[in-house]
């Protein structure tokens, strides 16, 4: 093994700093609450700012709020390498979703520039804005909005359910960079994250090799009835649209098992009835719909047939059926270089690794259109996350960033 291969990060130190970003929002169930753009995320930023100071990186902040801390080669000409994830969390999330891939990023240069180990191309470690969609939809705002997928005008007109938009908060936190918005050129990218479930926790394996991610849509579905008063009104004169988002709830679920499974995914996380009173009908619920499957024609398939299964059920009860398509992400194949050298790296390093398609959307998706992608996923504890209860050990962060040490390596010096 060469000096070069035998490198490995400060695992200690890496977990140091992850501590010391899950104290920002932190919560008293052990998670944090650090939603995008809020001053919890100013200070996290401020941070990741401090921290990209120490090393002698350069620190540049685009206009979504996208932060890019940049380590110069040694060949002026070649295109960077980008490392990186993101530091905003759900409401009640886990202390490593996200900052493990953009902290990890930070201490893969750090640990270059204690090695004194100069890379061709330029390596930047970036934090990209509003990943989880929590306060500002879509999800992958900043990330969409670089690649080009989403118009940046779009983005910042996105609004939090207070009405704030993206842009005002950006300006709340000081955080509106200068920077144009993508129109650059990558020679590689990759993310490391933990994997948000079961499988490499389940194999007994420690790194996961992430060859693609599952498409995705995003829909609020509303049922329109008429609201009535909860006493005097029978039950046979009522169109009542609990009633039938009820029927419909267990129709899309058997549809999902009979013809979807086990690949395809349906989550509802948010339903709303409204005017939302204890004693009348409710005239309108709104629940929302999250589809995933790995099979872009199968993902489309699915959403037809969950939409004319609701509508089989609500229209001979009076009650209309609206969809509104909020998101949709087809599906990913990460490029194979990039994907061989994570697979490289893992063998350098001596882990057990396995190829997998990722369940979960990633900032990753995006860069994927502008750039040769891959993702490197670690275990997390009973594959739980977006939950306070999310855990990794200090061996698996470890693990996770040598990994994204040794693929960096190889491809920012590849000829």
């Amino acid at each position: 093994m060469t000096a070069t291969e035998a490198l490995r990060v400060d695992g200690s130190r890496l977990w140091r700093r992850l501590d010391e970003m899950a104290r920002l929002g932190a919560t008293p169930a052990g998670g944090v609450h650090r939603l995008a753009l809020s001053a919890e995320d100013r200070r996290a930023r401020d941070l990741f700012g401090a921290r990209a100071a120490e090393l002698g990186l350069s620190v540049t902040v685009d206009r979504i709020g996208n932060m890019f801390a940049r380590r110069e080669g040694t060949d002026p000409a070649l295109r960077l390498v980008l490392l990186g994830s993101h530091l905003d969390s759900q409401p009640t999330g886990g202390r490593f979703d996200g900052p493990l891939g953009v902290l990890a990023g930070l201490e893969v240069l750090e640990t270059l520039r204690e090695a004194g180990i100069e890379t061709r191309a330029p390596l930047e470690v970036a934090n990209w804005t509003n990943e989880e969609g929590t306060r500002f939809a879509p999800a992958m705002l900043g990330s969409g909005a670089f690649s080009g997928r989403f118009a940046l005008a779009d983005a910042l007109a996105s609004t939090d359910p207070s009405g704030v938009t993206v842009e005002a908060a950006l300006d709340e936190i000081g955080y509106a960079g200068q920077t144009p918005v993508g129109g650059r050129s990558f020679r590689a990218a990759l993310e490391l994250h933990i994997e948000q479930g079961p499988t490499l926790e389940e194999a007994e394996c420690e790194v996961g090799v992430v060859t693609g991610v599952q498409g995705a849509h995003w829909y609020d579905l509303t049922l329109r009835g008429e609201e009535t008063h909860a006493g005097p009104t029978p039950m046979e004169r009522r169109v009542d649209p609990v009633e039938a988002l009820g029927a419909s709830l267990v129709r899309m679920y058997e549809v999902l098992a009979a013809e979807f499974a086990p690949e395809g995914r349906l989550t509802h996380g948010v339903l709303e009835a409204r005017p939302a009173s204890r004693n009348t009908v409710p005239g309108e619920v709104r629940i929302s719909v999250d589809i995933r499957h790995p099979d872009g024609e199968r993902l489309e398939s699915m959403a037809a047939r969950l939409t004319s299964e609701v509508a089989e059920i609500c229209e001979p009860r009076g009650i209309e059926a609206v969809w509104a398509h909020i998101w949709r992400s087809p599906p990913v194949r990460f490029d194979d270089g990039c994907v061989s050298a994570v697979a490289a790296a893992a063998r350098v390093c001596g882990y057990s690794y396995r190829e997998m398609v990722s369940g979960a959307g990633h900032d990753s998706v995006h860069v994927a259109d502008i750039a040769p992608t891959a993702m490197i996923f670690v275990p997390c504890e009973d594959g739980v996350s977006h939950n306070e209860s999310e855990r990794i050990t200090p061996e698996q962060a470890e693990a996770g960033a040598n990994v994204l040490l040794h693929a960096a390596l190889a491809l920012a010096n590849a000829r």
